[in-house]
């Protein structure tokens, strides 16, 4: 087996573009192990370095973060490590941190593949990819090797006895894809990996496309403060498959006084490996799929992306403003075929058709060419900002939108969220508008196609005033069911017509511990809940005759909503 020491200072050239698919992070663990007397081998896939233990002592003996075993082996002493993700194997880091005097001597490591169950210390599948090779003490030893084949298992040796602190494969992914489906293109198991990042101070960028929300900041990406007016941060993705994209998920999990101020998406298509250092900005032909957005503290947003119908993108880039850490992003949307030739937008939601209420003339409708399929996103502020606001309190107080007021209230038995909308109305001084307090009693949706879509009928405006729903719960005798704790809310901004621009058209799922604010002349879908019926409270200013002022209708055709 070929093999090669690395310097250390070589680490980014060598391994920057390899996954640790040995990391606890992905699921790595440690299946069987020859003795741990001193010190527990599960040590050797903690994400973060070794720390010093200097001083502290046990019932065994000293204290150390790894792997430790007693004296005097006759023979040597072994681990069993499943991967946390099956891949080929390049290289490692053998780091004997700490251990001086009774670090680990020398070690070997074998590697297999099982689907069938966990191997044995003796299973004659075991073939050696890193040959006995001397370690030294307190200090971390980078080995490269000729690519393995799909490897998920690994053995690590040493010879005879001693300690290691930590254990790093390195590799490339064997990528998992969902059968005709979407999914997270970016997520590590999917092949996806970060392939530059113009900051990593206090969290590495390849954190982003990690399973799970983490347990802390420190399992994040975050860059350094500045103190530099119209700065930015940025990382790019390579996805595991080329795909047509969908919506993001931009998770600030823990990142509650350091969260970025706003973020946004850009992606292109490329055939070949692209060499971010030298590779001058201007001659990519990156497309904007997420207009700058604001973020909010310690939460999932999710954003539909634009400019996405049809066209075909391997790389995505995400900038944030003007720094701050995310915890991950995840990037859906649906696999192509390998060709990376761009596949000119078709039409989209723009091409649908809208006609007024009562209907219009044929000469004044739009020519209906083919639906479009909105997904539906969960609501947040962040997302729901350029339509109203979103009512709903937070346990931490932290994770409220920057700016909210938040008091004690009840005798100190109640948080008050202050101000979260602000009434409003515009009706002329003659019109006789009244502010008043309404119940909607809404059936709940029956007609959801087998593929959990629905058609989207209608959509509303009122001109003049701001409308809110308050969930209150469902009516007498009709208790909640799984699916009957969520609602749709469905939105768009006005056109150049004056009628709605259904290329903007929104779509989330809202639960009932949310209320939502419509401003002033926002379209919006009628009232749509799940499961059984639902009770809101409609807060709004009306004449109350009937009259267009209160109320603008116009029925829509060829979108269809994907509520499941």
């Amino acid at each position: 087996m070929t093999f090669g020491s690395i310097p250390l200072d070589q680490f980014t050239d060598t391994f920057s573009t390899t996954t640790e698919l040995s990391s606890v992070a992905l699921g790595g663990r440690i299946v069987a192990v020859s003795d741990e007397f001193f010190a527990e081998a599960f040590h050797l896939l903690l994400v973060e370095p070794a720390p010093s233990m200097k001083g502290q002592f046990g019932p065994n003996g000293a204290l150390y973060n790894g792997w430790e075993t007693r004296r005097h082996n006759q023979d040597h002493d072994w681990c069993i490590i499943q991967l946390g993700i099956a891949g080929t194997a390049v290289g490692f880091d053998i780091d004997t941190s700490n251990f001086n005097g009774n670090e680990a001597p020398e070690a070997s490591v074998e590697a297999l593949y099982a689907a069938d169950g966990d191997p044995h210390q003796k299973d004659t599948r075991w073939k050696e990819i890193l040959p006995r090779t001397p370690l030294g003490p307190n200090s971390r030893h980078l080995f490269s090797i000729a690519q393995t084949e799909r490897i998920n298992y690994i053995k690590l040796n040493m010879y005879p006895d001693g300690g290691i602190a930590r254990f790093r494969v390195y590799g490339h992914v064997t990528p998992v894809y969902p059968s005709d489906r979407s999914f997270d293109l970016a997520h590590v198991s999917a092949g996806g990996r970060v392939e530059f990042v113009s900051d990593q101070h206090f969290g590495v960028g390849s954190n982003l496309i990690l399973p799970g929300r983490g347990k802390n900041m420190g399992d994040g990406w975050e860059t350094k403060r500045t103190r530099v007016k119209g700065h930015k941060d940025w990382v790019i993705i390579k996805l595991g498959a080329a795909g047509n994209l969908e919506h993001v998920e931009i998770d600030t999990a823990h990142f509650k006084g350091n969260f970025p101020e706003s973020c946004e998406l850009h992606a292109l298509c490329s055939d070949h490996e692209i060499d971010w250092k030298a590779q001058q900005d201007e001659e990519l032909e990156w497309i904007l799929i997420l207009p700058r957005t604001k973020l909010g503290p310690h939460r999932q947003h999710y954003f539909q992306l634009e400019n996405v119908e049809d066209r075909k993108f391997t790389h995505v880039r995400v900038t944030i403003y003007p720094d701050g850490g995310l915890k991950r992003v995840r990037i859906t949307g649906r696999r192509t075929d390998t060709s990376t030739a761009m596949i000119e937008p078709s039409g989209g939601a723009m091409n649908a058709k809208l006609s007024a209420v009562p209907e219009e003339s044929d000469s004044q409708r739009t020519e209906l060419i083919h639906a479009a399929m909105i997904p539906v996103l969960p609501l947040t502020p962040e997302a729901f900002g350029p339509f109203g606001q979103v009512l709903q309190a937070y346990g931490d107080h932290n994770a409220a939108p920057k700016g909210t007021r938040i008091t004690l209230a009840n005798d100190g038995t109640a948080s008050k969220f202050h101000k979260l909308s602000l009434l409003s109305s515009s009706y002329p001084a003659d019109a006789g508008a009244t502010a008043g307090i309404s119940i909607y009693r809404c059936k709940p949706l029956e007609e959801i196609a087998a593929d959990g879509s629905v058609n989207l009928t209608a959509l509303e405006r009122h001109p003049y005033t701001k409308q809110a729903f308050i969930p209150m719960g469902c009516g007498p005798g009709e208790g909640l069911s799984a699916t009957a704790d969520k609602y749709l809310v469905v939105v768009a901004k006005n056109g150049e017509d004056d009628r709605p621009d259904l290329g903007t058209v929104r779509a989330f799922m809202a639960t009932t511990a949310q209320g939502v604010v419509y401003d002033t002349a926002v379209w919006h879908q009628p009232m749509t809940v799940l499961g059984k019926s639902l009770d809101l409270a409609c807060v709004e200013t009306q004449i109350g005759d009937g009259s267009g002022l209160d109320c603008e209708i116009v029925r829509v055709e060829g979108i269809r909503l994907q509520v499941e």
